[in-house]
């Protein structure tokens, strides 16, 4: 059944408005739907004398349906020294609601919504008081142009960017939700250019989601060669085992930097990498990435038949996992392809929820968990040449009308729609 859509006014100050998906709206709103400031907006530091649609689409409650709110928020005016930016293409990405200042290390929502729902802690709704507010786009994955800059921004120290200019924004701490009509930034090094050669639905992916598998990569490679200095001489010449768990947009990015930055470095000669592939779609994508293994985790099968599979698969157990399968089941398993010594990488956002369970096992197994944040704004621009250049191919996505939020949402629940899924807001190409 298509998410029932509900239309109605609401303001409240952009520190706390819903984090959600966003409908395209016109340039200016009219100002027979705007309100005037409360007076404790009026002492603010800085004036919200724009308001912009923000559509909320919120997880099932108990009294309710899937819902697609529309309202309008006040955005700031443009900071002094950043800029404000019009969104073009978002990704359809979420974050865990319950950890407050986090960026999302989910980059597809297709990738596993297993661990979504039942763990997602109550909040309210600004629709329905009582009921949790469980928005699955709260947008850290942006591409735009710029709206405006600063009024202190100016030739000497506007780091090469204009108005007009088609950027991304590196997801920094605190960053707004991305599925408003604008987008402001404080400060200007967390705006990213893009070249004319890269498509912006294909820079829209590459914020979150991206940068986190390209931030595995690289501590995977740090960890495999402080390995390699340890080992005995008699086993120099053996290959290091790299296991990426997961086929949703994380993994798969991880597996296409991975294949690229270690034919760049030569790290190929002492890696070899295996795909543990959580679904059949997923299966079928991995495999076309040359000289990477795979390997299908069945769930329907018992652990020990899947962990010996992979054994097999890997020729032993493996020295290093990246594992963006969320899921305690999948870090357990995780471990148990693991050599003693060896190292699984999780992102920071789950460990805060994983550590605590699994440091006992991790002593017991000579194992250590490494939590992996999002990667830094240099990496983001590493990120941006290596795509447009076509060095790294992205994985396959499908671009959207915002308007079809609601329909792409239950496509995800699904499993419908094959790697990553864009929501377009402006056509600017």
């Amino acid at each position: 059944m298509p998410a029932e859509i509900c239309t109605q006014q609401y303001i409240e100050p952009r520190a706390t408005a819903p984090l959600a998906t966003v409908a395209a709206a016109p340039d200016a709103v009219n100002e027979k739907n705007s309100l005037p400031p409360s007076p404790s907006e009026s002492k603010k530091s800085f004036n919200m004398n724009k308001l912009c649609r923000q559509v909320s689409i919120e997880s099932p409650g108990a009294q309710v349906k899937n819902c697609v709110f529309n309202f309008f928020v006040p955005i700031e005016d443009t900071p002094e020294h950043g800029a404000r930016i019009k969104i073009v293409c978002a990704g359809a990405c979420y974050r865990r609601r319950d950890r407050s200042a986090s960026i999302t290390s989910m980059s597809s929502v297709s990738s596993d919504l297993s661990d979504y729902c039942p763990s997602i802690t109550s909040q309210s709704s600004p629709a329905h008081a009582g009921v949790r507010e469980g928005s699955f786009f709260p947008g850290f994955e942006v591409a735009g142009v710029i709206e405006s800059l600063g009024s202190k921004v100016t030739e000497e120290n506007n780091s090469g960017l204009r108005i007009g200019q088609r950027v991304i924004v590196y997801p920094f701490d605190e960053a707004p939700a991305g599925y408003a009509e604008l987008l402001v930034v404080p400060d200007l090094k967390y705006v990213v250019p893009i070249p004319d050669s890269l498509p912006i639905t294909v820079a829209a992916m590459l914020p979150t989601g991206a940068l986190l598998a390209m931030n595995a990569v690289f501590k995977a490679q740090e960890v495999v060669t402080e390995m390699l200095k340890k080992r005995p001489t008699e086993e120099a010449n053996k290959k290091c085992k790299i296991l990426i768990v997961g086929t949703g947009g994380l993994a798969l990015w991880a597996v296409r930097i991975a294949s690229y930055h270690f034919a760049s470095t030569g790290a190929n000669n002492y890696i070899d990498v295996t795909v543990a592939s959580l679904r059949d779609e997923g299966f079928r994508l991995a495999t076309e990435i040359k000289n990477v293994s795979v390997v299908q985790w069945n769930e329907c099968l018992y652990e020990p038949q899947l962990i010996e599979r992979t054994k097999n698969v890997c020729g032993g157990p493996v020295d290093v996992v990246i594992d963006f399968g969320t899921t305690s089941r999948s870090l357990h398993r995780s471990m148990h392809c693991l050599n003693k010594g060896g190292v699984v990488l999780i992102s920071d956002e789950v460990a805060e929820k994983l550590l605590p369970k699994f440091s006992r096992l991790s002593v017991e197994y000579q194992q250590q968990i490494i939590p992996i944040s999002t990667g830094t704004v240099e990496q983001l621009r590493e990120l941006v040449d290596l795509v447009a250049d076509k060095k790294i191919e992205p994985p396959p996505h499908s671009v959207f009308p915002c308007e079809q939020a609601a329909e792409v949402i239950q496509k995800l629940c699904n499993s419908e729609i094959p790697g990553r899924a864009i929501l377009r807001f402006h056509d600017v190409e």
